[in-house]
């Protein structure tokens, strides 16, 4: 029998084999997408619940954007002096997912991080995360075991657009200028696929990731982390603020505010009637999308009374009604 020989490859081998070796990874990330199964269960699913809350919500602004041409005496104050003074006392999830439970919602989505940066779950990543506040307490985490107990299913929002990330660059604050979205900024893509595989792994099996924001790159890592993970925003259509007017092919989700505000407005809002957000609900049904129907918690950590009345609604209708949907 011939021996082997030990051959040690040369420089031009080695190149050979790691463009090799990377072309391989990036044909099987290509080829990464929602399972059609799990989408499927999705669909069947139909009606969501979906959370808009940050340590922003002391103030009332338009959730983050509040930062974007902000003077640099608001952006530090913003950065730093609002996680000092977030504590929700009255926040409790028990009572949300029970609500949830009886307005017939099958699945929730929760902003996990919105643009600010400001994480609403134990980041191992960054300082900039409910922790670091007089709460001090994982309330994603929470809302994850309560939800859970109900039989909801749980889903994170995730914004790759990290406004604290980019002040610490000293970058613009934005969303549109060039080289503040992940992919132009390897260093904020590197952080945010971390924080992904956080999300995706330690709070045991996740249904749903709602990237809003160019989600290249970062629904691959999210695909890879856990291949039965249901990428909403970033893969499936997500038409916002409306209706469609026909079926827009395969599974869709419509994302609905109850009133004109995703985050809590304490003042001049607006809500939608129950009975108009109930037909939106059927309307959106028998089109062959998901309601995805948001609600915006106050600072303290309670639903504000007309969301709440809102959902009790929403809640009879699906009570009596409930299998014309499904």
């Amino acid at each position: 029998m011939r021996k082997m020989r030990n051959v040690q490859p040369n420089h031009l081998t080695l190149r050979l084999l790691a463009i090799l070796m990377l072309g391989t990874t990036l044909l099987a990330t290509e080829n990464l997408e929602n399972r059609p199964d799990r989408v499927k269960w999705l669909g069947d699913l139909g009606f969501g619940l979906f959370i808009h809350w940050s340590m922003d919500v002391q103030l009332g602004p338009v959730i983050s954007h509040s930062l974007v041409g902000a003077s640099k005496n608001f952006t530090e104050k913003y950065f730093k002096e609002l996680p000092k003074t977030f504590n929700p006392k009255k926040f409790d999830a028990d009572d949300w997912a029970v609500q949830a439970k009886l307005a017939g919602f099958k699945y929730v989505v929760f902003t996990a991080k919105h643009h600010n940066g400001f994480c609403m779950y134990d980041s191992d990543h960054t300082n900039f995360n409910i922790m670091n506040t007089p709460y001090g307490k994982d309330i994603t985490a929470e809302i994850v075991r309560a939800f859970r107990a109900q039989g909801i299913a749980i889903g994170f929002y995730f914004s790759p657009d990290d406004f604290y990330f980019l002040h610490k660059q000293g970058k613009a604050i934005s969303r549109q200028q060039p080289g503040v979205i992940p992919q132009e900024n390897p260093p904020l893509m590197e952080f945010d696929n971390a924080q992904i595989r956080e999300l995706l792994t330690m709070y045991g099996p996740i249904d749903v990731l709602f990237i809003d924001g160019d989600a290249k790159g970062l629904r691959e890592q999210s695909w890879e982390t856990d291949p039965n993970v249901i990428v909403t925003r970033g893969s499936l259509e997500t038409p916002e603020q409306y209706t469609p007017g026909v079926p827009l092919g395969g599974v869709w989700e419509g994302n609905l505010t109850m009133g004109t505000s995703w985050h809590y407005k304490p003042t001049n809002e607006s809500y939608k009637s129950g009975t108009e957000l109930i037909n939106t609900l059927i309307q959106t049904r028998a089109k062959g999308g998901n309601l995805l129907l948001n609600i915006g918690p106050k600072p303290n950590g309670e639903i504000p009374i007309e969301q709440e009345a809102l959902m009790r609604e929403l809640g009879l209708w699906n009570f009596i009604n409930e299998e014309s949907i499904i």
